[in-house]
């Protein structure tokens, strides 16, 4: 786990390193000041009155420039940690989210969307507070620990055997407490990832949840959510809490010991074995030991907390797509032809029953195919097959006489264009949602394929026009428009095949009409895929299939399924009957 985030370093490892090493100087120079000023002071007392004066002035001056350089030594510390903690979080960030990328949805859902954004932000802001710490206060705090217990002994004996004594009783209670600590941290980390949720799910359906007036209900479920977590938190607070009062009572009862047996020492041994200056330094060491366990309580605390975020982050890093390029691809795309030989496909190996079952469908490059069928007949699960979002489970699926598993993904889905029911316009401008299709696309191209897709009026009658900013998820347009800016993006691609799953539910009939007489213009080439609601939108259609069930029922021209389908006869006879009895 630590290797694989480790590698998120890079280019910030040589400032990481500087840290390291002002680190070890900023320890080095304070470890000396207590025997310098512990030196002076037994000068002063053997001194009498031949007591020089220069040689005070000079060490109080070597005193001076040590805690200068100390003090420089440890800004330029900080300065370089701050740089390097931040560039590695960053770099990690975007490790995650290339990783994310890469990801098809069956990865998606198995973590969910709301657990990969906090992973993304919540869990990587707390491992960079940890390597923050673990490059300066990780490696100063044990430094100076040893140090200070070097020179404990050097200038006070056998009776800094009670730091070393110290230190393993305080290692057991920490370990102790890290075991209780461990489980409760990772308990929350997991129910935040169910409050984000709720967070994004009442935000997306905010229109619903006032509709129906359920504000109170959805305040009274985030509310008892946030009071889960922060019982969570308290209860594994208060057990990490527990460090601090079992650190000072050792430290405490060990320096009540330091000064009470180093005095009656000095008074026994009049000064011979032990001096005042020396016992000085001892309790100056003393407390840069008491110091330093109290920053490694804290980094150990951080560390507590983290060790879950990193486990989580890892999981992502080390996730591997189940959908891959294969070794030698096919890299060009001949034609929009489609064949689906013997399909069958389910979500999960685990599942039960096959989403779709012993699909045979073959179409023709440029053809136009309208697909109707209930809520839950597999529509758009049998167009996601095209671009590889998910492999089938048996038998296989053709894109210009090739098996899509066997093309770079890149390749395929540059030739594949899918407008959806609910698709996605980013915050930006409206030329930079349109560029989406075609980056390279002049003004002229752009204002053609709204003109298409029946959109070019809307944005026209705008202050900004084509510069007119979108706010995120589109919120500032209506769900027609977007759904015609969407084709028009799509348009843009010139795709071999471009698939509307029922992208025009949100337009008038007359306006559908006039897209699909637009695209017979633009792409004759390519192969239309129209999943729709409305007889209207495909009875035009060189094939139109019928789904039930996962299963494609019937298939053929809008005459041919009127005299053979019966669903597909009760469909158009119930959306027509009103124009009929009209007439």
């Amino acid at each position: 786990m630590l290797k694989r985030l480790a590698a998120s370093v890079r280019e910030f490892k040589t400032l990481s390193i500087l840290t390291l090493i002002f680190i070890i100087g900023e320890v080095v120079i304070e470890a000396f000041i207590p025997f310098v000023t512990a030196d002076l002071i037994n000068y002063i007392r053997d001194a009498g009155e031949q007591l020089e004066m220069e040689r005070i002035l000079m060490t109080g001056l070597l005193l001076v420039g040590m805690a200068v350089l100390s003090l420089t030594c440890g800004g330029i510390a900080a300065y370089t940690c701050a740089k390097a903690s931040s560039g590695f979080a960053r770099n990690l960030r975007n490790d995650v989210f290339d990783k994310i990328q890469a990801f098809s949805f069956q990865n998606v859902d198995k973590f969910s969307a709301t657990s990969l954004v906090t992973r993304l932000t919540t869990d990587i802001n707390n491992i960079q507070m940890s390597y923050m710490m673990i490059i300066r206060i990780a490696v100063r705090a044990p430094l100076m620990l040893i140090f200070s217990i070097i020179m404990a002994f050097y200038m006070g004996g056998l009776l800094a055997l009670s730091f070393v004594v110290l230190i393993p009783l305080l290692g057991g209670g920490l370990m102790l407490v890290s075991r209780k600590a461990m489980p409760a941290f990772r308990a929350v980390f997991r129910k935040y990832d169910r409050l984000n949720e709720s967070i994004e799910e009442n935000v997306r359906g905010a229109r619903v949840v006032k509709g129906f007036s359920r504000e109170g209900y959805e305040k009274k479920k985030f509310g008892d959510a946030a009071e889960d977590i922060r019982m969570d938190f308290t209860r594994a607070e208060r057990i990490v809490a527990c460090n601090s009062p079992l650190m000072q009572i050792c430290v405490n009862a060990n320096m009540i010991f330091v000064l009470a047996f180093g005095s009656y020492l000095i008074i026994k041994n009049g000064g011979q074995g032990l001096n005042v200056g020396d016992m000085s330094a001892m309790l100056t060491y003393g407390m840069q030991i008491l110091m330093q366990l109290m920053m490694l309580n804290m980094i150990y605390v951080m560390l507590t907390m983290s060790a879950e975020s990193m486990k989580r982050v890892t999981e992502v890093l080390c996730e591997e797509s189940n959908l891959v390029s294969p070794e030698q691809p096919v890299t060009e795309l001949k034609d929009g032809s489609i064949d689906f030989n013997a399909v069958s496909f389910k979500y999960s190996e685990k599942a039960e029953r096959y989403a779709l079952a012993d699909v045979d469908l073959h179409i023709k490059s440029g053809m136009t195919v309208g697909i109707l069928g209930g809520t839950g007949s597999s529509k758009s699960t049998l167009v996601q097959l095209i671009p590889r979002l998910y492999d089938v489970s048996e038998g296989s699926v053709l894109v210009g006489g090739v098996d899509v598993r066997k093309y770079d993904l890149d390749t395929l889905r540059g030739g594949v264009a899918m407008v959806l029911q609910k698709n996605l316009l980013f915050s930006g401008t409206i030329k930079e949602n349109l560029r989406w299709g075609n980056e390279n696309a002049t003004d002229e191209e752009l204002i053609e394929a709204c003109k298409l897709a029946q959109a070019h009026d809307f944005v026209a009658s705008f202050p900004d026009g084509y510069d007119t900013h979108i706010e995120q998820g589109g919120t500032n347009v209506s769900g027609g428009q977007k759904q015609r800016l969407c084709i028009a993006r799509a348009l843009l691609k010139k795709p071999k095949i471009l698939i509307l799953d029922d992208s025009t539910s949100a337009v008038d009939t007359k306006t559908d009409a006039m897209i699909r007489a637009g695209f017979k213009s633009y792409i004759p080439e390519t192969t239309k895929i129209i999943i729709a609601q409305r007889v209207s939108s495909v009875q035009d259609a060189d094939l139109i299939l019928v789904m039930e069930n996962g299963v494609v029922a019937a298939q053929g021209t809008h005459s041919e399924l009127l005299t053979s389908c019966d669903i597909y006869r009760e469909i158009y006879e119930q959306q027509n009957k009103g124009g009929e009895e009209h007439a």
